[in-house]
């Protein structure tokens, strides 16, 4: 094949390739679309992904893959997203530390979550939560504080993302106390360590720990932010025992490949949004503790660098490294 040859079967390539990725919107999708979920099955954003993907496989007619990827802090799933084709077909269940705190725990950071994804939207705000056996001793955050005091170094905890393990830092440091983190590799692995007594007490959302918590076998000892917990609808606010403490949330939000075309991303963003407000899915949402919430891309993006802002101190702090 002569050079004039091979340089025509190179563009040909690259063309079909540029076509791919700029399918028209209202074509899209032509056929089965994969959200990466960076924890195992049963946790927040498992759960959430799937409603997604139900509602939006009736939506288009398309089938929906979810596919648990575990590992690294999120860093397995992100790198797989951040280096997939950038047409919507792919797309991240990102959780806060994916995109607001990985880049400060590593030297070398494994990717950009500035750069090297298209935000789609916000999707959910977890409530987070202080849970203990209900067989523990412990009734009350100051019983868990006094406990804590009375035996420095001796207590631990359980936690399953960065936010939690930060926020096991922060609830040390404001109720000047020493409590000994345990990491797991998300929700369902925290419960299971609650439940077995592995840890005296865990920060978490309520999607994993939900039925124990309706059953009797978990004790929630406090909330961390304002919205209402109907499981327990006289849950105090942590911020009544630890008044040092601010407010904290766990956040999830779909992302997908940096070049991904934007009218693309706007009809993933107005689909998730739908699914969302949908009465049903955000009904068994909330009961959940995941609560739904949505926004345009520019909004979530600018969400993303002011939350990347506002943990960066945090973790330099803690000193936390994983590289």
């Amino acid at each position: 094949m002569n050079t004039s040859s091979v340089a025509f079967a190179m563009a040909s390539t690259l063309l079909v390739a540029a076509a791919s990725a700029q399918e028209r919107p209202n074509a899209f999708p032509t056929h089965s679309i994969k959200i990466v979920v960076p924890f195992p099955a049963g946790g927040p954003s498992d759960v959430l992904a799937r409603m997604i993907g139900v509602k939006m496989s009736e939506d288009w007619g398309q089938s929906v893959v979810v596919e648990n990827r575990p590992g690294a802090n999120t860093v397995v799933a992100a790198q797989l997203v951040a280096k997939s084709a950038p047409d919507g077909y792919t797309l991240l269940m990102a959780i806060d530390s994916t995109l607001a705190m990985n880049q400060y725990l590593y030297r070398t950071p494994p990717y950009d979550p500035f750069n090297d994804f298209a935000p789609i939207t916000l999707t959910a705000k977890t409530m987070q939560l202080l849970i203990v056996n209900a067989a523990s001793d412990v009734k009350t955050v100051k019983g868990l504080i006094g406990k804590a005091k009375a035996q420095p170094g001796k207590l631990n905890y359980g936690a399953g993302t960065i936010t939690t393990k930060l926020t096991g830092y922060l609830f040390n440091k404001a109720a000047a106390i020493k409590t000994v983190l345990v990491p797991y590799n998300g929700s369902a692995e925290v419960a299971q360590g609650v439940l077995t007594r592995s840890v005296d007490f865990s920060f978490d959302g309520p999607s994993a720990s939900l039925s124990l918590i309706q059953s009797g076998q978990f004790r929630v000892l406090a909330k961390f932010d304002r919205r209402p917990f109907p499981p327990v609808p006289d849950l105090p606010l942590i911020t009544a025992d630890v008044p040092g403490l601010d407010e904290i949330t766990v956040w999830l939000g779909l992302v997908a490949p940096r070049g991904t075309p934007a009218p693309i991303i706007d009809k993933l963003q107005a689909e998730v949004a739908k699914a969302l407000a949908d009465p049903a899915i955000k009904s068994k949402a909330d009961a959940s503790g995941l609560y739904p919430v949505t926004n345009t891309p520019a909004e979530f993006a600018a969400f993303i660098r002011k939350e990347a802002e506002r943990w960066s101190m945090v973790v330099k702090e803690t000193g936390m490294r994983y590289d």
